[in-house]
């Protein structure tokens, strides 16, 4: 019997239709993945591949489930010595070691509270999240510049007149690393024992076991809280849309910062009792990438669609493809132009899904679906999925609203349960049984759905409501352009009109006849009306610190010429 069987009543279905009405998931009491999905699989299958590493130099490690559990014992020990128990938050700033994967499960064995995060926080990023949070630990790379903004952190917590309650630092160090004030993790994760004692009483399935501060593209990080329940949410993820299998291989393309981590690379995957793989990299190279999907004989990738147009411009013939079976993307609407090329140069169909930090998968292109590039594919089970106007009605086939979760009949596994110490906020976007998600999109006349933009993002010019994802994804068809971001500037006849800033690519410079030839270009993609009437060619676009362009911040500058 596999794992799977446990807590799915059915595994297999005939159809979409089946799947949505009777997928179910069985929730024990007092869940814990550590425990409950590691341990077991520790014990059913000791010697079967839980983790496959390697780095950019060529370094490289394997886990078994027996290995995985044994360091996650370890690291509990670690931790726990160290007085990290029930109930602590604990920032992890790990990148892609393999470290990240033992001490965020000793966490969880200890019910205390995982803070996942990119080691490209400032030292003002660092003293909000510790305010917030009350941080009690930080575990990070061995990185001097980001464990120097820690340490100034932690001093302007202090200077604040706070009584701070960060008072363990550990980094990834090798044994002769010395740091005053800081625990070197390595040399004790390999010396500590691999028995520990389970406490008397863990967690319930309410309690939080991770917060994601999400670096939104308005206002201050929100504080995502996500229960025990969270893991069993991303069965859906792993086995209906990555389609993972056991003893396979599977990438997902996400340093451990980020949610997509939480969705790829640990949960989903290991309840289908699949082999992560982990490629730790500093530098996107694509052929490099291509060569270790090749080399590990990965049997299932998913990636954010900048990824895939990297790969389409390699000679995909020239490298082995014949263990991938499944390969999915999500992040932005899918150029067809990407879909095409790729299915030409492997053979699969990229699959495409939405979700959030707050959800897991809601909408997905699902096995027995035919993809549409470009459209988010069909609601997951458990999602009452609508599309509303300003008003709260229902919108038609074809008419752009807000997409809406309605949870006065069930609650979706694994969605969040409202922002930590933020009832406020999270009134605002959660009231009357209806998840507000900040997104537009669209429904066809087979009930895919389309993405069209963040609500604040969508432009209104001369009575057109115009999405900034369609217009950007024509314009990045252009080989002159590498990056755009398209936004809304005042105009006085129109109301609005639509600008266009631009990086360019490689060999291309900057001219009015290169603004008028992308203009014309995006006539003849899509509707000529959505054509950006400005265009501003650009080094860089501002950017939050998980990669998402601040378009906000483009209107603001605007505003002040």
């Amino acid at each position: 019997m596999s794992l799977l069987d446990k807590y799915l009543p059915r595994t297999e279905f005939e159809s979409y239709e089946d799947y949505y009405k009777n997928f179910a998931v069985n929730i024990p009491e007092n869940f814990n993945f550590a425990y409950d999905v590691i341990d077991a699989l520790a014990q059913q299958k000791p010697n079967e591949r839980a983790l496959q590493w390697c780095d950019e130099k060529g370094d490289e490690a394997a886990f078994t489930f027996a290995q995985m559990r044994d360091f996650t014992n370890k690291a509990a020990n670690v931790l726990r010595e160290a007085g990290i128990g029930k109930g602590d938050p604990v920032m992890l700033i790990l990148k892609r070691r393999w470290e990240y994967w033992p001490v965020l499960l000793a966490l969880h064995k200890l019910g205390a509270i995982a803070i996942p995060a990119t080691h490209l926080l400032t030292t003002k990023d660092i003293v909000y999240r510790c305010n917030a949070a009350d941080i009690k630990g930080i575990i990070c790379v061995n990185d001097r510049g980001l464990m120097a903004r820690i340490d100034e952190a932690q001093s302007a917590l202090k200077k604040d007149g706070k009584t701070p309650a960060l008072c363990y630092k550990a980094f990834l160090g090798t044994p002769q690393d010395k740091e005053p004030q800081w625990a070197n993790f390595n040399p004790l994760l390999h010396s500590a024992s691999a028995d520990f004692q389970k406490p008397a009483a863990v967690n319930k399935n309410d309690d939080i076991m991770l917060l994601y501060f999400t670096s939104g593209t308005t206002g201050m990080p929100k504080m995502v809280r996500l229960d025990y329940v969270y893991p069993l949410g991303h069965i859906a993820t792993a086995k209906y849309w990555h389609r993972v299998i056991p003893e396979g291989l599977h990438l997902t393309v996400a340093d451990t910062g980020w949610a997509k981590a939480a969705w790829g690379c640990i949960y989903g995957q290991w309840l289908c009792e699949a082999g992560i793989f982990v490629y730790d990299y500093d530098r996107f190279v694509p052929s490099a990438m291509l060569e270790i999907m090749s080399k590990y004989k990965l049997t299932s990738f998913c990636a954010p669609p900048t990824i895939y147009r990297f790969f389409i411009k390699e000679d995909l013939k020239k490298f082995d493809f014949s263990a991938l079976k499944y390969c999915c993307v999500a992040g932005e609407p899918l150029n067809p132009e990407i879909f095409e090329q790729f299915l030409a140069g492997t053979g699969i169909k990229l699959r495409e899904c939405y979700g959030q930090t707050e959800l897991t998968v809601s909408l997905c292109t699902w096995p027995w679906l035919e993809p549409k590039p470009g459209s988010m594919g069909k609601p997951a089970p458990g999602y009452d999925i609508d599309l509303v106007r300003e008003d709260g009605s229902s919108c038609a086939m074809g008419e752009e609203g807000q997409i809406v979760v309605r949870t006065d009949k069930r609650k979706p596994y694994g969605m969040f349960g409202g922002y930590y110490r933020d009832d406020a906020l999270t009134s605002s976007v959660w009231h009357d049984n209806v998840y507000f998600t900040g997104d537009v999109a669209w429904r066809d006349e087979d009930g895919y759905y389309w993405f069209v933009g963040r609500n604040d993002d969508v432009i209104k010019s001369s009575g057109y409501r115009i999405g900034p994802f369609e217009v950007e994804s024509a314009l990045l068809e252009h080989p002159a352009v590498l990056e755009c971001a398209i936004t809304g500037v005042p105009d006085p006849d129109r109301g609005t009109v639509v600008k266009a800033t631009v990086i360019l690519s490689k060999g291309f410079s900057a001219s009015e006849e290169l603004k008028t030839e992308l203009q014309d270009h995006v006539k003849k993609t899509t509707a000529p009306y959505k054509y950006p009437r400005i265009v501003e060619f650009v080094s860089e676009l501002p950017k939050t610190i998980s990669g998402k362009i601040r378009r906000v911040e483009i209107r603001e500058e605007d505003s002040k010429k």
